[in-house]
């Protein structure tokens, strides 16, 4: 088998591309037969475009590519081997949140390289999610951003979430390499804006073709996998083989509940509070729909979309994820 890892420099808090490189080479010295290559991208999209092509140069070879770096690296190295036979991935955690592999173990884990090469493969489902928009808002400088009547495809592993969460995500990328708010600060740093901004966010939902919501909520997450944010359970009871996806959308609430739910948000608890039950409407769904008359941001693993439809469906078993070997 091929092992190939896809290094994205501006992961993390600093570029870690030589202290990868360094304990690839090292690995790769101790074991002759240890077939690898490396590729550091070079742009946002950069990796989903070079797994792709290698995938679709290299058709009948086995293969892993290993994200090397947070969730952002893994839903682009996802996007690229999505489809392709033979492939499979994992990640080579340096990133500032690294949320997906909490489901699996820790980032000390992920960082064991031996134990990565001798991990196990489980099929795990992935959402993809068309986006669009009639009226984007062309004075937004993201990157991300597409322009009128444009469709968006991206696929998610991890979590998709809008509205509170989605303010929380950006303002955290914003001030990620920043000191003191940056690193792993960075989502608290967000939290604290959102506070202030983003508690009440109108949007209009279907559920496997039926009415969901329709009205202000603070935040809604559609998951596969548990964690969010660096530290947040915010799908305690997902299980990412099932099949179905995870959809848990809170009604707008007083600063003062709000700030009394963020330490069970962080455990996973929130589900089982009876207070908390009458603010919260939770799902289990193949296809979800979400409108708003005006574009809202979406995060996707990490990545930004600004649009105003967007649908999710999830595909059962669609990527093979490899876990470090247990010890």
């Amino acid at each position: 088998m091929k092992h190939l890892f896809i290094i994205n420099p501006c992961a993390g808090k600093e570029d870690s591309t030589t202290a990868i490189t360094q304990q690839v080479e090292a690995y790769a010295t101790l074991h002759p037969d240890f077939d690898y290559q490396l590729y550091v991208t070079q742009c946002p999209g950069d990796a989903t475009r070079w797994v792709s092509q290698w995938c679709d140069n290299h058709p009948d070879q086995e293969a892993r590519f290993y994200a090397c770096g947070g969730d952002g690296t893994l839903n682009e190295v996802v996007s690229g081997a999505i489809g392709h036979t033979g492939i499979q991935v994992s990640c080579y955690a340096s990133g500032s949140g690294n949320d997906y592999i909490k489901y699996y173990g820790t980032l000390e884990d992920f960082n064991d390289l031996g134990r990565l090469v001798n991990g196990t493969p489980h099929p795990v489902d992935v959402m993809k999610i068309t986006a669009d928009s009639l009226n984007a808002d062309k004075s937004n400088d993201s990157q991300h951003l597409l322009t009128d009547k444009q469709t968006d495809n991206r696929y998610s592993i991890n979590i998709c979430n809008f509205g509170f969460d989605a303010m929380v995500c950006k303002t955290g990328n914003d001030v990620r390499r920043k000191p003191i708010i940056g690193g792993k600060h960075s989502y608290t740093t967000g939290i604290i804006k959102s506070i202030f901004t983003s508690r009440s966010n109108y949007v209009r939902m279907t559920v496997d073709g039926q009415p969901f919501y329709d009205g202000n909520m603070l935040l809604c997450t559609l998951g596969n996998g548990r964690y969010n944010g660096g530290k947040y359970m915010c799908a305690p009871l997902s299980l990412n083989d099932d099949g179905l996806l995870e959809v848990n959308l809170f009604k707008p609430m007083s600063l003062f509940k709000f700030a009394s739910l963020i330490n069970d948000y962080s455990q996973g608890t929130h589900i089982n509070r009876p207070d908390v039950k009458k603010l919260m409407l939770y799902r289990q769904a193949t296809h979800v729909e979400i409108s708003s008359p005006h574009p809202f941001w979406l995060v996707i693993d990490g990545e930004m979309l600004h649009h105003s439809h967007y649908t999710v469906d999830n595909l059962p078993h669609a990527i093979s994820f490899v876990s470090p070997a247990y010890n």
